[in-house]
C-alpha cells in the first residue's frame, strides 16, 4: 500500500513539506488510539532479535538514522513502526534555520536523496524537553556544532551539547562528516578530531566521577569520501581516544553513476548510490581492525538484503533513512524477519 498509493502521491509534492506534513499525519494518527495498531503491524519481538553492543541491549538490531527526527519530536511514535532505536538530531547548541531552500531533493530514478539542511534544528535544549518524557525507547543523541563557531572554538560546541543530552540519550554520536556545514568536514583530520574526542572522554569520565551516573557510549559517524590512509587514521583514533564504535557512514559528496536530472544539486547523497561504498568502508574498517570495535552500518539499504550485507561486512547494528523514505516502514519489519530466518 506504501508504494503502490501513498508514496506516489507524497512524492508529487516538495520532500521537505511532506517530512513536515509525514510527522503531523504520524503524531494524529497516534493521537486517535492507532500507536498499537502500528506496532502490530510493524514490530517483530523476538529475543533472536537483541544484540547486546556498546554495553546497551537493542531489541532489534535495525535503528533510525540521525537526520529523519531532528528534534525529537516524533521519536516515541517512530518506535512503533518497529525499529530497536532512535538516533535524534544532529542537534547544535543554539538553535539554527539551515540552509536556504530548496535544500532537499529526489532523485527518484537513482532510489536516492540529496540534502543541503545544515544542521536546522531548535537547538539541544529544546530537544532535551522532549526527551525528558521518553519512556522506554532508546535513544542515540547525535551532536554537532553551530554554523557560525569557527573550527577552531567546535569543541566547546560538542561539549554543549554533550553535557545537555547526558541524562537523557543511551549513546552520543559526533557528527564531523556531514557536507552541509562549511568546513565541518576538516574536522575529520586526525589532529583535530583526536583532541574532539579525548575532550568528550574526559567529560564522560568527570560525570562519572562526580555522579557515578553510567557510561553512555560515544561514537564518530565518518564520511565515505574518506580515503584508505584516512580510514586507517580513524582506526588509530578509536584505539588512541578510547570510544565505543564508529556509525559508517554519512552522506556523500560523490555523484558517480547518478542519472537523475538533478544530480547536480550540491549536498550530501543518500540513498542507492551509497550501498556499494558504505559497505567497504564497513568491511575495511572491521577487517583492518580486526574487528577491534563495533561499527553501526548506514547507507543504502533498501532491501533487508542490503541490511544483511552491511552485516556480514562487520556492521553490529544497521540504521535506515533514505530507505524508509522510499520503500516505507515495512522494510523495517522485513529486515528483522530476514534475520531471523538466517
Amino acid at each position: 500500500m506504501y508504494k503502490s498509493i501513498i508514496r506516489p502521491l507524497l512524492f508529487q509534492s516538495d520532500p521537505e513539506k511532506v517530512h513536515h506534513f509525514t510527522f503531523k499525519m504520524i503524531r494524529l494518527l497516534h493521537k486517535i488510539g492507532l500507536g498499537g495498531f502500528f506496532r502490530s503491524m510493524y514490530q517483530v519481538k523476538d529475543p533472536r532479535l537483541e544484540r547486546e553492543v556498546f554495553g546497551l541491549k537493542f531489541p532489534n538490531p535495525v535503528g533510525l538514522a540521525a537526520g529523519f527526527d531532528k528534534d525529537a519530536k516524533l521519536y516515541q511514535e517512530l518506535s512503533n513502526l518497529g525499529f530497536g532505536f532512535i538516533e535524534i538530531g544532529t542537534v547544535t547548541p543554539k538553535p539554527q534555520p539551515g540552509n536556504p531552500k530548496k535544500r532537499l531533493f529526489r532523485l527518484k530514478e537513482d532510489n536516492a536523496i540529496i540534502n543541503r539542511m545544515g544542521f536546522n534544528n531548535g537547538g539541544v535544549e529544546e530537544a532535551v524537553k522532549r526527551l525528558k518524557i521518553n519512556k522506554n525507547v532508546l535513544i542515540g543523541g547525535n551532536i554537532g556544532k553551530n554554523k557560525t563557531t569557527p573550527n577552531e572554538q567546535a569543541v566547546e560546541d560538542y561539549v554543549i551539547c554533550f553535557e545537555a543530552l547526558f541524562d537523557h540519550v543511551d549513546y552520543f554520536v559526533v557528527n564531523v562528516s556531514s557536507p552541509n556545514t562549511p568546513n565541518l568536514r576538516a574536522l575529520q583530520d586526525k589532529e583535530p578530531l583526536t583532541k574532539l574526542l579525548k575532550t568528550l572522554i574526559l567529560k564522560r569520565e568527570e560525570f562519572f566521577r562526580l555522579s557515578g551516573v553510567e557510561v553512555k557510549p560515544i561514537l564518530l559517524k565518518i564520511a565515505p569520501d574518506l580515503t584508505e590512509g584516512q580510514l586507517l587514521d580513524i582506526i588509530d583514533i578509536v584505539s588512541e581516544t578510547g570510544i565505543d564504535g564508529i556509525i559508517a557512514t554519512n552522506t556523500t559528496i560523490s555523484r558517480e553513476g547518478l542519472v537523475s536530472g538533478n544530480k547536480t544539486e550540491t549536498g550530501g547523497l543518500s540513498g542507492k548510490p551509497l550501498r556499494k561504498r558504505a559497505t567497504e568502508v564497513i568491511r575495511f574498517l572491521s577487517e583492518k581492525s580486526n574487528g577491534a570495535f563495533p561499527i553501526i552500518g548506514v547507507g543504502g539499504i533498501h532491501t533487508a538484503e542490503d541490511a544483511l550485507e552491511k552485516l556480514e561486512a562487520g556492521a553490529s547494528l544497521v540504521q535506515l533513512y533514505t530507505g524508509f523514505i522510499y520503500e516505507g516502514p515495512r522494510l523495517v519489519k522485513n529486515i528483522n524477519n530476514t534475520i531471523l530466518k538466517q
